[in-house]
């Protein structure tokens, strides 16, 4: 290694640096009387430290002073370690939406949340040196300590959730440390909530968009006649249905919770995806793949702040206005009906297919996945394709059926999807 002599020198910072042989570890601590240089050896490394003069102005120098006599050695390392993972967790959400979104709003946004994170560190008072000076890489306890979630990644949205989780706990922590040097942290936690906001924003847009499902089948225990739910899930699956609605509407609490795990469960199993009909909260604690609401249950903002992202919320729509607002609030699926005369439950009026006809032409809703709903048999199925629905949703034709894969079959026939 060449031999080094100069001075580096900025506002309120002098250093004298001069030194020889082979790889060395340079580290700047503060001192108040002229330079001084310590040789040791540390951890198999030939170690220099090269304490340096502060020049201070009586005010911004006092303080800076007793910031760095506040700082120990761990809380340095914290805020070293805390600062850059909270960088880091930044960076990867914004090359996500830079590169993978295409959001210049968004690539923006996080780019001056992590310049701002720097700059509170750089406010704090201890400076960029002397952070250098007390990170120990090797002699850090943690870098060997991981979990199996760590070393897995399903897809980028798990990727955006552990960076967003990484940036905002270290950004916590450095709210706290930055307590114990006389500040009031409040920048960090400015930082925090923006990062909250913005890792919403990012894994919602990386949620898989809600698939045009061409058969739903309702699940009511009490209309399977012939086998138990579970069962006809199976029988449903084998027969093309690709998604269940879990419809209980006689259980709540403790006893819906139980049975609509057990048939998302079942619904994994089978390879279908899972709604839960009315209750978020059920659908959020079991897992299940979204929830659907009716006109007087939840509106879709809130249905969707209790499932949380990466989750559908459909709702039910009688009318061309009603799905047009849904779609406008934010809707992944709408369901059409009643749509024919219904067995299950009496339908005091019909919204017939004249409410499909409009749907699938309409400028605003006709790209967003539906359901037609109500009274829909292999016999009548046909009718609802030629007005142009893509999908159908159905309960006692598949639940009371003694053959539920038999039915399912016609009707995916009938829908010219077979």
């Amino acid at each position: 290694m060449e031999r080094l002599e100069g001075t580096h020198t900025r506002p309120g910072l002098q250093h004298h640096v001069r030194g020889s042989g082979g790889d060395r570890l340079v580290q700047a601590v503060p001192q108040e009387h002229g330079p001084r240089e310590i040789r040791g050896d540390r951890g198999g490394l030939d170690f220099i430290r090269f304490q340096h003069r502060q020049v201070l102005d009586p005010g911004v120098g006092r303080e800076r002073a007793q910031t760095k006599m506040r700082a120990t050695g761990g809380t340095l390392r914290m805020i070293d370690a805390a600062g850059n993972r909270a960088c880091e967790g930044c960076r990867v959400l914004e090359d996500i939406a830079r590169f993978s979104l295409d959001d210049r709003g968004l690539t923006e946004r996080l780019k001056r949340v992590r310049h701002g994170i720097r700059s509170e560190l750089d406010s704090l008072g201890v400076g960029t040196l002397g952070l250098l000076g007390s990170r120990d890489t090797p002699g850090d306890v943690g870098t060997g300590v991981s979990t199996e979630r760590e070393v897995a990644r399903i897809g980028l949205r798990d990727v955006a959730l552990a960076a967003g989780k990484r940036s905002q706990e270290a950004l916590r922590s450095l709210e706290e440390l930055a307590k114990t040097l006389g500040r009031t942290g409040g920048g960090f936690e400015s930082a925090r909530y923006a990062m909250y906001d913005i890792e919403r924003s990012v894994v919602q847009r990386l949620a898989p968009a809600c698939p045009q499902w061409v058969l739903c089948v309702l699940i009511t225990g009490e209309l399977c006649l012939h086998h138990p739910p579970g069962r006809v899930i199976e029988l449903a699956a084998e027969g093309g249905a690709d998604c269940v609605q879990i419809r209980e509407k006689s259980l709540s609490g403790g006893p819906l919770l139980e049975h609509a795990g057990a048939m998302v469960s079942a619904c994994r199993r089978s390879g279908v995806h899972a709604i839960v009909n009315d209750r978020a909260d059920i659908a959020r604690l079991t897992d299940a793949d979204g929830v659907h609401v009716g006109q007087t249950d939840l509106p879709v903002s809130a249905a969707r702040s209790i499932i949380g992202p990466g989750k559908w919320v459909g709702m039910s729509c009688g009318t061309q206005q009603q799905a047009s607002r849904a779609v406008s609030d934010g809707a992944d699926v709408c369901g059409l009906g009643p749509v024919f005369a219904s067995t299950t439950k009496a339908k005091p009026s019909l919204a017939g297919l004249g409410l499909v006809r409009s749907f699938v032409t309409d400028e605003q809703t006709r790209g967003t996945p539906h359901l037609a709903i109500s009274g829909i048999t292999p016999d009548n199925a046909a009718r609802i394709a030629t007005e142009g629905g893509r999908g159908v949703a159905v309960s006692s034709a598949v639940c009371g059926a003694e053959d539920p894969a038999s039915v399912c079959r016609a009707i995916v026939a009938g829908l010219g999807r077979s």
